[in-house]
């Protein structure tokens, strides 16, 4: 018996499913190069403008010539350097929790936190809607795994009525494809009931949210007691890659111990660490970043309005524009794309059948000016798809 992979491709083709991969030939920014077509790109989680600030890319450049290109090896082992050191005491400074424990990626840090943190006879509850890493993290930790309706405190808390064991109730901060905030008040007050352990994923939300950019948990003053496992990724709003889990010294040091996607895996390049610290000093100290992008998220919504596109319940940069049909998204996306302009279209299985869009992401970076072009160009291209229906 052989794998007939043709077959599925084509079923995915045939569907309006098939993903394609843009070819990036410009560093990130509004004004792209795509293709080989220059575009103004509405598509990139560049929240803050800051993945080709020239601080950031000196810091790289001066941590490279100082500590090399290569991690060399784990954490545990020779791979954890000075500034990897200094970038989790920063990011521990930030989020006002006494550690903070540096990944590769958002995914491994997902795992790694569920993987150690539960197994078998334990429980941990997710929200429907949950990013794929967090999800995959609960199928993958043993435990018993439920999926409380979207946001809704009620359904949590029936479901927290039978969790045994260990309880770990996990969340995004904020929802990648919808753009809307988890009601943490809600959620937390349920987890606190019964004993559960929060745990947020804000890899949305750290830059755009809070007074200082310190994410979904400021915006709500939430703290510690209410938020036990805080998880951020560096690669949107900080510009640069990787993430990290802040908590108190139980947790990080148990999941030094304990965590396999941590132990078993090269530490970033040093120099990312670098840049990772300047990005960082950026997003607190210049607010004027997070006011642009705040009058440009209104500005956008009340021009969509006027256009009568339908739009999800989002205060933040993710701005999707709910079309349905997948066929429709990609017609949509390929007329915006003949005008200049690139935004993606999300199809399921990423969201559910139905509910194809277009997912708009601003960023600090972008001008008044180039949000009143995307604005011009969904009005023409709107009523198009519209016939379509």
């Amino acid at each position: 018996m052989s794998f007939d992979l043709a077959s599925r491709l084509a079923e995915r083709q045939a569907a309006d499913l098939f993903r394609q991969r843009p070819l990036l030939q410009t560093p990130q920014g509004p004004q792209v190069r795509a293709d080989d077509q220059e575009l103004l790109a509405f598509c990139s989680n560049d929240y803050l403008g800051l993945a080709n600030h020239p601080e950031v890319i000196r810091a790289m450049q001066q941590g490279a010539e100082k500590w090399g290109v290569g991690g060399g090896a784990s954490h545990l082992v020779i791979g954890h350097s000075t500034p990897h050191h200094e970038l989790e005491e920063a990011l521990a400074e930030f989020t006002g929790r006494p550690r903070a424990l540096l990944f590769s990626t958002g995914y491994m840090a997902n795992l790694a936190v569920v993987t150690a943190l539960l197994g078998q006879g334990d429980s941990v509850l997710q929200d429907r809607l949950n990013h794929a890493s967090l999800l995959d993290a609960g199928l993958l930790c043993g435990a018993r795994f439920s999926r409380y309706l979207h946001n809704d405190a009620v359904s949590l808390a029936n479901r927290l009525r039978k969790a045994t064991g260990n309880c770990l109730v996990v969340t995004d901060g904020v929802f990648s494809m919808d753009g809307d905030l988890a009601d943490l008040p809600a959620l937390c007050a349920e987890a606190r009931a019964t004993q559960a352990w929060v745990m947020v994923d804000d890899a949305h939300g750290f830059g755009p949210l809070g007074v200082t950019g310190g994410g979904i948990v400021e915006h709500f003053g939430l703290g510690q007691d209410d938020v036990q496992v805080l998880v951020g990724t560096l690669g949107k709003a900080f510009g640069t890659a990787g993430a990290f889990v802040a908590g108190s010294e139980e947790l990080i040091e148990t999941l030094i111990q304990f965590a396999r996607p941590y132990i078993y895996t090269t530490s970033q390049p040093p120099a990312v660490a670098c840049a990772t610290l300047q990005s960082l000093e950026l997003l607190r100290s210049e607010h004027w970043r997070r006011e642009h992008l705040n009058r440009l998220i209104a500005r956008f919504r009340q021009g969509a309005a006027e256009i009568g596109l339908s739009l999800m319940d989002s205060p933040t940069p993710i701005q999707p524009i709910l079309v349905g049909d997948s066929a429709r998204a990609l017609k949509l996306s390929s007329l915006l794309k003949d005008r200049g302009l690139l935004v993606g279209a999300i199809r399921p299985p990423t969201v559910p059948a139905g509910s194809a869009r277009l997912r708009v992401t601003l960023s600090a970076a972008h001008s008044d000016a180039q949000l009143e072009l995307l604005l011009e160009a969904l009005a023409e291209c709107w009523p198009q798809v519209q016939s379509d229906a």
